[in-house]
């Protein structure tokens, strides 16, 4: 029987076949999904943030787009994974407030982009997808069995779309 577990906002898991990781509602934050595709291992994390700042609280490190991809990465080690192997995905980072950007610059999601991008290219993860930008939001469901991310959207009516 498959389990659905679910990871929230500032949050990670990690889970095996035949179980899904599944995350609600991503506007600007950032979904991450790791996947070790021969012991069919991954891990989810719901980032809110790029990286932490001075002052900032960081008693949530799974908050912040770089610690949670090194989270990711020790929590699936510690269970055989191997870093050679594991395949990256991003999904998220939507510009919600588009009026903002001009005001502020690169908006939120823009720079959780980024973060991720240059964390996975430092440990030489491959980025193997990704479903990222634009103005709506985002609902995943990470099959650890095959690997798949199904995308749920709201964009031109319902959408979804398997990666």
């Amino acid at each position: 029987m498959t389990g659905r577990e679910r990871v929230g906002i500032s949050e990670f898991r990690i889970a095996s076949a035949p179980n899904e990781l599944v995350t609600y509602g991503l506007g600007s934050c950032l979904g991450i999904t790791l996947y070790d595709p021969e012991l069919k291992i991954g891990g989810m994390a719901h980032t809110l943030l790029p990286s932490p700042r001075p002052g900032m609280d960081t008693s949530r490190m799974s908050k912040f787009v770089d610690a949670s991809i090194g989270l990711l990465v020790d929590a699936l080690v510690a269970e055989g994974a191997v870093v050679a192997r594991l395949q990256a995905k991003i999904f998220g980072g939507a510009n919600m407030f588009e009026a903002l950007q001009a005001w502020a610059g690169e908006s939120i999601g823009q720079r959780n982009i980024s973060c991720a991008r240059s964390k996975l290219a430092e440990l030489c993860i491959p980025l193997v997808a990704e479903d990222v930008g634009g103005n709506f939001g985002r609902t995943l469901v990470f099959d650890l069995a095959s690997g798949r991310v199904t995308v749920k959207s709201v964009r031109e009516g319902q959408k979804e779309k398997n990666y």
